[in-house]
């Protein structure tokens, strides 16, 4: 899974920049970078139903991501004159840009402590002291719109070595997880083999790149992305042997901190 997901960001960031003008004077780059993930704890909703014992367990609990490395891919440009596919822009245009941004990481949740309500047949049991761990993924294609302005102009970068910037656009995450459910109460265990969940997301960056040379700079960036996966499992109680089913709907705030280099051309 891990293998596909980079293989397929690198794809389409590659075949983007087979279509741009080489020999174009535009302000495009490429970068790569690394990072840390600092997920936000994450508001879930639960229900694990047993519908072979005639009972629904029910359950809202935090989620506690772990800390994660990050890693990813930038390619943009800024739309300045005589640049991508050779238009001529105003010159007010400088200040503005494009970039797809590829990144990916781990996406695993510590082992979390949680009260379940258990009903039969419609009516309250009693509450069960539930354990919950998760190991996943997640990778993220971001298509961001982006501002900037320069500063330390000179003859070599006169837009400014030093560069402020933020951007916002849409993206498509693609993340996977593997729960593990533990009732403290009776010793039972359920695994469940790992799914995954495609769903449109918000990306935010704010960052400021600093032109080392005219055409290396370095990059340090935030970023924040928002999104609403769903994952539904089946499975069974290991001791009983009972059907169970699983449905994890996490909201997800996800921040991160990273340095990039990159090669303008």
């Amino acid at each position: 899974m891990k293998k596909s997901y980079a293989v397929a960001g690198i794809m389409i960031l590659a075949a983007v920049l087979l279509v741009l003008p080489v020999g174009a004077k535009a302000e495009m780059y490429v970068e790569a970078y690394l990072g840390a993930s600092l997920p936000d704890m994450m508001n879930d909703k639960t229900a694990v139903v047993a519908p072979g014992a005639g009972q629904v367990v029910a359950g809202n609990f935090p989620g506690h991501p772990q800390p994660a490395v990050l890693g990813g891919i930038k390619i943009g440009t800024w739309f300045v004159k005589e640049g991508f596919l050779g238009y001529n822009y105003p010159e007010w245009m400088k200040y503005l840009g494009f970039y797809l941004d590829f990144c990916y990481h781990r996406l695993d949740l510590k082992n979390q402590n949680f009260n379940t309500a258990l009903s039969t047949g419609g009516a309250f049991t009693t509450f069960l002291n539930t354990d919950f761990r998760s190991e996943g993924t997640a990778a993220t294609l971001a298509f961001m719109f982006a501002a900037r302005y320069g500063f330390l102009k000179d003859s070599e970068v006169p837009f400014g070595r030093l560069q402020p910037y933020i951007g916002v656009g849409p993206a498509i995450m693609w993340t996977t997880q593997t729960p593990k459910v533990t009732f403290r109460t009776t010793g039972q265990n359920i695994d469940f083999d790992s799914e995954g969940s495609t769903n449109i997301a918000l990306a935010i960056d704010a960052g400021v790149r600093y032109m080392a040379l005219k055409n290396v700079s370095l990059d340090l960036s935030f970023k924040y992305r928002y999104t609403n996966p769903s994952y539904t499992y089946t499975g069974a109680v290991d001791v009983t042997g009972a059907p169970v089913g699983f449905r994890y709907e996490p909201t997800l705030n996800l921040f991160s901190v990273q340095l990039g280099a990159a090669y303008h051309f």
